[in-house]
């Protein structure tokens, strides 16, 4: 199981802002990507919102950072740690959009791109944006087929109901091979989606019980990742066994990866809560990626 970030800063959540987010911006969260970087952690997130009415506004919150100029800056100043966005709208681009901006993304990132993508619920957004709503569903179906056939490639061609292109050059594109697509939902068909069409899930608005009947009664394919939130902001500083009992919690229900909110004062306090649960999360068998050779010290001795 490996352990992720859920970045703080970058949404402004009237049920999770923390007093200190409201005055930090890219510095500070470029500090806390420095460290999760440093310590091996999986994965930073970032959503997309474009424009929230000001009533939806009060409930999910206004303050949505742009998460591929947050995730240009986050990538000069970090390694190895992956960019995911938690998530993309589908309906909201054109497969080819995304695929030379967020292909840009994974080539300027060493390839470093997790592309959480979903169907989206906000109806008045889609209008706002001139999307179409109702067909939503089969829209971004054919979308994440067309995507995975433009992701990777300079050349890409598909044919299909809503999307339909050829003999067109899209350059720079991802240096991945096969970009990883995680689909976010909290329904079936969201999970069958994932599993045919992707390469994880994303659950939300759901409880461990639900996630973890649905997943019980699904057919998971070989290596797909299971993304499960804390939900709850874990204080490994303040609240060991608490945070221990989360991520154990998570990995029964069949979570392959964590992805991790934290309870936190200030930057400094939030990077010395990324050290302790790196910590407590290696006594239960976490998996952190190793340093690699560019990280050492030229003066450590090597074997």
């Amino acid at each position: 199981m490996h352990i992720g970030i859920t970045s703080p800063v970058v949404i402004g959540h009237p049920a999770t802002l923390a007093e200190w987010e409201r005055d930090a911006g890219i510095l500070e969260l470029a500090r806390i990507a420095e460290t999760a970087d440093g310590l091996g952690y999986h994965h930073l997130t970032c959503s997309e919102h474009v424009a929230v009415p000001t009533d939806v506004a009060a409930e999910r919150g206004g303050v949505y950072w742009d998460p591929l100029a947050t995730f240009g800056y986050l990538a000069a100043r970090t390694s190895r740690i992956r960019l995911n966005t938690r998530v993309l709208v589908l309906g909201y681009h054109h497969p080819l959009e995304i695929a030379k901006r967020y292909g840009t993304l994974d080539l300027v990132s060493g390839g470093r791109l997790v592309l959480g993508l979903g169907v989206g619920s906000l109806e008045e957004e889609f209008a706002l944006l001139g999307a179409p709503f109702a067909d939503r569903g089969a829209r971004a179906d054919e979308a994440l087929s067309a995507l995975r056939a433009c992701m990777s490639t300079p050349t890409p061609e598909f044919h299909g109901t809503y999307y339909d292109f050829a003999d067109v050059y899209v350059r720079p594109h991802a240096i991945q091979q096969h970009v990883p697509f995680w689909i976010g939902g909290r329904t079936v068909r969201s999970l069958r989606r994932a599993t045919t069409l992707g390469d994880g899930w994303l659950p939300f608005g759901l409880t461990l019980e639900q996630t973890e009947a649905m997943l019980a009664k699904a057919d998971i394919p070989r290596g797909f990742e299971v993304v499960l939130a804390t939900g709850r902001a874990l204080d490994p500083l303040g609240s060991r066994e608490q945070t221990l009992r989360a991520l154990d919690r998570r990995r029964q229900v069949g979570a392959t990866i964590v992805s991790t909110a934290m309870t936190a004062t200030g930057v400094e306090h939030y990077c010395d809560q990324l050290h302790a649960l790196h910590d407590l999360a290696l006594e239960i068998g976490a998996t952190f990626d190793a340093p690699s050779l560019s990280d050492i010290d030229e003066s450590t001795p090597r074997p």
